[in-house]
């Protein structure tokens, strides 16, 4: 595992209910950084919600912002970023994140995931009758994908999000390598 000093550009991708907006102001308070979530910022350019994208312009729509807000905001310094879960799906995305930061993946299991997002209606992908498969589904396409552009994977099903944070600095940090 690599060594690093605090960097200054840090970005969490990770499953929707990963906690990568919970554990990313968790990090950003613990390393002295400003945290910005990318699904976040899309909703405040647009002044809509991320479910009436994609219905006025499919995920195809959706994902044509996030990258254009994305290769913004991987270009700031001093910042911790949390992807929206689909991020990695973009190619030019992955190459953004690899090349501009350290990247963690907060592995979830898709039973935490499950539960952490039942009943969510703010989530598009899980508009379905079978949740589970959904979820399960994405991540057999994703995880590949998370894990090519991550240069460390943290478990984020157990513990606070706090605890998360700090086992994230401590390996960014070499103390925990």
């Amino acid at each position: 595992m690599a060594r690093w000093h605090t960097p200054s550009r840090i970005f969490l991708v990770g499953p929707m209910g990963a906690g990568k907006s919970t554990v990313g102001r968790e990090l950003a308070d613990l390393l002295g950084l400003t945290f910005v979530d990318s699904d976040a910022e899309v909703e405040r350019r647009t002044g809509v919600a991320i479910p009436w994208i994609f219905d006025l312009e499919g995920e195809q729509g959706f994902r044509a912002r996030e990258s254009a807000v994305l290769d913004e905001l991987t270009a700031r310094d001093g910042v911790v970023l949390a992807t929206g879960g689909g991020a990695v799906t973009v190619a030019a995305n992955r190459d953004l994140l690899g090349a501009r930061g350290v990247v963690a993946y907060l592995y979830t299991p898709v039973s935490v995931q499950l539960q952490r997002t039942r009943g969510d209606t703010d989530r598009p992908l899980l508009q379905d009758s079978d949740p589970e498969a959904r979820l399960q589904a994405l991540m057999e396409a994703r995880d590949p994908l998370y894990r090519a552009v991550a240069d460390t994977v943290v478990e984020a099903a157990g513990g606070r999000a706090r605890r998360v944070a700090q086992r994230i600095a401590e390996t960014l940090q070499g103390e925990g390598a």
